[in-house]
């Protein structure tokens, strides 16, 4: 007979969401997941930031214009690492040890897979991608020479978001956020090594880039095999195990699939703003880059419901997590209003810093001015998504989030490229109307649907905390 558990905090840095302050809960994890997640940012806005003060246009177009492509990835493999999150989270907060050992042994093995899989298939699609996009001539070489390193390097990528919503999916929060610190400075100082003392342009930023990610990486995974908690990671024990393969496919998968479609569908959308010239792409890739950091704090605090929601729906407290849902709209809402305006006064400064050339400035800034103001309903669909991915289910906030970032934008740029005006902003006009069909859509789905109905931890799985 297994021997008695104990309480399940085996490390002073896991948290248990079950009990305790919900608003300090919130804040305290989503503080290290935003500042983690504004360091992950820096990667490509150091890259952006060097090619566009030191290379050439041309160069900080290349790198902007692939971004979309990067996303893509980013979101694919940050959707089936959430999946492994939820597993492990609700199991966390049912006590169940045994399914928490097994359920991280199998996402570990999930990201080995992946990383060999990825980085085949990427390396040999570049042209193709590069194609869909309708990259100019002029850009064309650095896109490839940068997109070709990026993918030869992808298993960095893959084991940090792995290994960092392992951690964070019983309350870790504050390692991830170390680690990606270690590598937002190691990046930052190579790109400016590589670009201004080996004169290596795009490739040395791409080199960089990759070399930062495999410290993350590497910092990640030696946590995990030295750790004292649940979650620690023994070699022999990475393997596939069915039940939690297949419960982390079902959250994981779908998730993986909204993220990277709807990246995948700006990658169209980033071909109606590419025929507008270099001037206009360097703007908008300035305004993507501003874009990411808006984002940061709604994003923070979806990722944070996922990991409450999980847990306290593994130990049975649905009152206790809807309550965490409605607290982590009201940061989320007030957070993004203030940072909105700060954008909006000073536009013409933030676009600068990118990149200095009057018409890229003019670009950015108009985009940025038109826009900015309707982020705050990114808010409802953001949270929202992230409570019901953390209940386990991963296929309605896919379905809304695809036929309003995809299918509906497509149409909107279409018919209105088409039949009404082909001009920059109101064709850019299409995101925000996307967003909000999504948060309609996304809220009436809450109030009518059980956040607990799509459970993957059984009534008989949940252990006492005393047993």
């Amino acid at each position: 007979m297994e021997k008695a558990l104990k309480a399940p905090r085996r490390s002073s840095r896991d948290v248990d969401m079950t009990e305790g302050n919900i608003f300090k809960h919130m804040i305290t994890f989503a503080l290290p997941l935003l500042m983690g997640n504004l360091f992950q940012q820096l990667y490509n806005m150091v890259d952006a930031w060097v090619v566009g003060n030191y290379v050439s246009n041309e160069a900080f177009s290349a790198v902007g214009t692939v971004g979309p492509i990067l996303n893509m990835l980013i979101g694919a493999f940050g959707g089936l690492a959430s999946g492994a999150g939820v597993v492990i989270s609700q199991y966390y907060g049912a006590k169940n040890k045994e399914k928490v050992q097994q359920a991280v042994h199998n996402a570990v093995m999930l990201a080995l897979v992946l990383a060999v899989a990825f980085t085949i298939i990427g390396v040999s699609m570049v042209p193709l991608m590069l194609r869909l996009i309708k990259t100019p001539e002029e850009v064309m070489p650095h896109s490839s020479a940068y997109l070709t390193i990026y993918f030869s390097g992808l298993a960095g990528l893959v084991l940090y978001n792995m290994g960092s919503n392992i951690l964070r999916a019983v309350g870790d929060s504050r390692r991830p956020f170390i680690f990606l610190v270690v590598a937002a400075i190691t990046n930052t100082v190579l790109d400016l090594v590589f670009v201004l003392v080996f004169h290596m342009g795009v490739e040395g930023v791409a080199w960089a880039t990759i070399i930062s990610q495999g410290i993350s990486a590497t910092l990640t995974i030696i946590t995990l095999l030295r750790t004292n908690s649940w979650i620690k990671v023994r070699i022999r024990k990475i393997r596939f195990h069915m039940e939690m393969l297949k419960k982390t496919i079902k959250v994981g998968i779908p998730a993986a699939l909204q993220m990277a479609v709807t990246a995948f569908a700006n990658v169209f959308a980033q071909s109606y703003i590419n025929q507008f010239g270099a001037d206009c792409m360097g703007g908008y890739t300035a305004y993507h880059k501003i874009d990411q950091l808006i984002f940061l704090p709604m994003q923070s605090l979806s990722l944070t419901c996922t990991t409450f929601v999980g847990q306290n729906l593994g130990r049975g407290q649905m009152d206790r997590a809807k309550k965490g849902v409605s607290v982590a709209i009201g940061i989320s809402v007030v957070v993004t209003l203030i940072i909105s305006a700060l954008v909006i006064a000073f536009a013409p400064h933030l676009v600068a810093f990118f990149n200095d050339k009057p018409e890229v400035i003019d670009y950015g800034t108009q985009l940025l001015r038109w826009l900015t103001p309707f982020y705050v309903l990114c808010c409802f669909n953001q949270i929202y998504a992230g409570a019901q991915r953390g209940a386990g289910n991963s296929k309605v906030p896919m379905y809304i989030m695809l036929s309003s970032f995809v299918v509906f934008r497509q149409i909107y740029l279409f018919v209105v490229s088409n039949f009404i005006v082909n001009e920059l902003i109101p064709l850019a006009m299409g995101y925000p109307a996307g967003w909000l069909l999504c948060s309609v859509l996304s809220i009436l789905y809450y109030r009518k649907a059980q956040l607990g109905n799509k459970m993957l931890v059984s009534s008989s799985e949940i252990k006492d905390q005393k047993s």
